[in-house]
């Protein structure tokens, strides 16, 4: 069994055996942009996404997993993309850490499998929550990839909410900051358990390193929207 099953059907089994009345809280999700970009780097053209996601708790454990699938545009062709994901955290009352898997799969390119570990702490600080992640690559070449973002939401109406992500991120193998990222994000309730989310996000690069991908990266605007239901 592959590394990424493994982790997958573990928490799955925890989810199972360890509560069984623990609520299960359930979103699926689909949208589109007019770019894909990932950790500051336009990756490809009119992205169009879907996803599941679901989290519980246990025994004061915070537990969430999920599946997104992606159509895009590069090069010239259309791509597709998997990612596979699950974390647990747990609130320590001064800190919350975490620790996750993330696996991106590539269904119609010769793109190998790239899957990574993450480890992560926030902190609400009251003007925004904080929070500091690591990156580190256990299959394919290690990116090392590590992110500082403040966020904060900021209630507009009963039914609307404006989401303000704000990241800067940081490669330590190479010792450089690779991108400072801010979205926006419009959140409006149109139905019970329905929510519609336009957004627009802005980056802008912060290295020039000739041996990381970030060497000719520019300034990107990207604007879309996503249809939630939860339940």
């Amino acid at each position: 069994m592959s590394p990424r099953s493994k982790t997958l059907s573990a928490l799955a089994a925890t989810l199972l055996a360890g509560n069984a009345s623990a609520e299960i809280e359930t979103q699926v999700h689909a949208g589109y942009s007019n770019a894909y970009l990932w950790r500051g780097l336009h990756l490809g053209n009119d992205l169009i996404e879907t996803g599941v996601d679901s989290s519980t708790e246990w025994n004061d454990i915070s537990l969430s997993a999920g599946a997104w699938y992606a159509n895009f545009q590069t090069a010239g062709e259309q791509l597709d993309e998997l990612d596979l994901y699950a974390e647990a955290s747990k609130d320590f009352e001064w800190v919350k850490g975490s620790i996750g898997y993330i696996a991106y799969l590539y269904p119609n390119s010769n793109g190998s499998t790239y899957q990574e570990i993450s480890f992560g702490v926030s902190r609400d600080l009251g003007f925004a929550t904080a929070s500091l992640k690591y990156f580190w690559g256990v299959q394919g070449e290690n990116y090392d990839y590590t992110e500082f973002a403040l966020s904060k939401s900021f209630k507009l109406h009963p039914r609307l909410n404006l989401g303000v992500d704000s990241n800067i991120g940081y490669r330590l193998e190479e010792g450089q900051a690779t991108a400072w990222t801010t979205k926006l994000t419009l959140a409006w309730d149109i139905f019970e358990h329905t929510k519609l989310s336009p957004f627009v996000a802005l980056s802008i690069p912060l290295g020039d390193d000739p041996d990381t991908d970030y060497s000719n990266s520019h300034s990107e605007f990207v604007a879309g929207s996503m249809l939630s239901y939860t339940f």
